[in-house]
């Protein structure tokens, strides 16, 4: 046998020997109907990523991370255990959270100016942005600072209208006086006048804007308006009161 042949057969049953000696490892998964593990203990650290990852991921407020916080610390039923340096719990989630809106990375303010934005293009009227930061736990003054002046609050009325085509921007069942049937309609625009609603339709449309936040007066007016030029118009209105009173008060 060749010095070659000999090292090959040396190497073949070393390999052979680990491959025999070595233990097989165990696998992790677990069988049907097996209990799943506790969860790990959330330590301060750990909590504190859990904040960052949160305010990095979601648009949010100081009360709703800490809701997030309080709700995780009692998914691993650490609510009421004292280890890991967790013994007073409100102040070290308050600890984490007031960290984080003095890094910037939680502003309830530009969550507010954001907030409202949003809601007004989509067509919420003035109640229900309020209503919708006070449920996010918005202070009352960032509210009133945040809250949408008269021309947002029209535009914002014209815009569930006109996405919903209610009004003189769509009219899907009107009365025909001549001879009672009920035609369909178009925007009504260019000093023609909206036909007349059903007044079936026009209760409900009327309702969907009070459920959208917006007032009665305001959904009245814009439900009942002759055509698409009379709410233009009396939006341009409200931006012109609004521009005279910026200029009342500059000079």
């Amino acid at each position: 046998m060749t010095e070659n042949e000999t090292g090959h057969l040396r190497k073949s049953h070393q390999s052979k020997g680990n491959s025999l000696g070595k233990p097989k490892r165990q696998s992790k998964r677990r069988t049907p109907g097996e209990p799943r593990p506790p969860p790990k203990p959330l330590t301060e650290r750990r909590l504190h990523d859990l904040a960052l990852h949160y305010a990095a991921k979601y648009a949010t407020t100081a009360a709703k991370l800490e809701s997030y916080l309080i709700r995780k610390i009692r998914e691993r039923g650490m609510a009421d255990r004292d280890d890991d340096g967790m013994q007073d719990i409100p102040a070290v989630v308050g600890g984490i959270v007031a960290r984080l809106v003095e890094l910037k990375y939680v502003d309830d303010e530009a969550y507010a100016k954001a907030r409202t934005g949003s809601l007004l293009r989509r067509g919420y009227g003035k109640r229900r942005v309020t209503e919708d930061l006070r449920y996010a736990g918005v202070d009352e003054h960032i509210r009133e600072e945040t809250a949408p002046g008269t021309p947002a609050a029209r535009e914002a009325a014209i815009n569930l209208a006109r996405k919903r085509r209610f009004g003189p921007y769509g009219v899907d069942a009107i009365v025909d006086d001549t001879d009672g049937g009920e035609t369909g309609g178009g925007e009504a625009r260019d000093g023609e006048q909206q036909p007349r609603l059903d007044p079936a339709k026009r209760q409900k449309q009327i309702a969907a804007m009070l459920r959208a936040g917006h007032g009665f007066d305001t959904a009245r007016l814009v439900i009942d308006a002759k055509n698409v030029d009379t709410l233009e118009a009396w939006l341009r209105e409200a931006i012109d009161e609004a521009l005279d009173d910026e200029e009342g008060q500059s000079l």
